[in-house]
């Protein structure tokens, strides 16, 4: 497979600069009304750019948004990108619970599909908080009408993260029927997965990296990598928050090189959005999650019963 014939896959997360979980506690939600808001502007701004560039993306966005800026999520779909959710209010799947979980999923996509008058099928939750200990939450996104989910990260990460999970995207099959889990890209490296391809590892890491990863990935894995970016990454004049230090950086660091590494990838390689990549030719390698002993009690290990190629490349760590 020829790295050029690939069309890989390109999202956005649509949220303010102040919903990123390392900034939880900083700014609270009760305040978010009451201080500048930047969203519709830098989601235009993406918009403009992927218009010129003749790009097309799946746009997960959050409902606050959509509550109240409903026009731009109307202007994402105009442009013929797709929509899919990001929650409600951008809380960690494993500290809101089951029951909060699905009030903020029910939320989320109900203000979406008003703005749409059209089902929203796919969803990311807030920092891919799905792990290990939250896999109940694959049950409520299937109960609730999603035909696949962007949130669980194999790698290691003090926020999110299941290391042994598919690196590609593969059907889970859970009690509640089934979904398409689709992981952000990676690259297997001195035995452990490293994340290439979006948010701060992006703006970190030389352009050089990303890009021989994706052809790494098209080549050698015979898959489409999957991209993410966030609106509030292209804004260097964001306010700055009074955050820690680890917080801070992983905000702020080298927001500058975001607008150029963006346009660059866009012109190297093809994207498109998941509904016309992932969804077209769906996955056939699927993770059984319904039977005993069908995820090790680690939280790391699954078993899978692979039957086939998946649409962006063979299932496995």
């Amino acid at each position: 497979m020829s790295a050029t014939t690939v069309v890989n896959v390109l999202t956005v997360d649509v949220e303010e600069y102040f919903h990123p979980n390392s900034m939880d506690g900083v700014l609270e939600p009760a305040r978010w009304d009451q201080v500048p808001h930047r969203v519709e502007g830098n989601t235009r701004r993406v918009l403009d750019l992927l218009s010129e560039q003749g790009t097309r993306a799946t746009f997960f966005v959050l409902g606050w948004v959509a509550e109240r800026w409903p026009d731009l999520v109307r202007e994402i779909a105009r442009r013929g990108h797709e929509v899919a959710s990001h929650g409600y209010a951008h809380r960690l799947v494993y500290k809101l619970g089951p029951e909060k979980f699905r009030d903020d999923v029910r939320r989320g996509k109900g203000h979406l599909e008003d703005c749409l008058g059209a089902p929203v099928a796919g969803f990311r939750a807030a920092s891919y908080s799905i792990v290990s200990s939250t896999l109940w939450a694959l049950d409520i996104l299937v109960e609730e009408g999603f035909q696949y989910d962007s949130s669980i990260f194999p790698i290691h990460h003090d926020i999110y993260g299941i290391p042994g999970f598919s690196r590609f995207p593969v059907r889970i099959r859970c009690g509640a029927g089934e979904i398409i889990e689709i992981p952000p890209s990676t690259v297997r490296m001195l035995g452990r997965n490293l994340p290439v391809a979006g948010g701060g590892y992006f703006r970190l890491f030389p352009y050089w990296l990303t890009s021989r990863s994706i052809q790494r990935i098209n080549t050698r894995d015979r898959a489409a990598a999957m991209v993410y970016v966030h609106p509030w990454e292209f804004d260097t004049e964001q306010p700055r928050l009074a955050a820690n230090g680890r917080a801070r950086f992983r905000q702020y660091v080298n927001l500058r090189s975001t607008e150029p590494k963006v346009r660059r990838l866009l012109r190297e390689w093809r994207f498109a959005p998941i509904r016309d990549v992932v969804m077209a030719a769906p996955p056939t390698d699927y993770v059984d999650l319904t039977g005993a002993g069908a995820f090790a009690g680690t939280g790391l290990q699954f078993q899978r019963r692979a039957v086939g190629r998946s649409a962006m490349g063979a299932s496995g760590a």
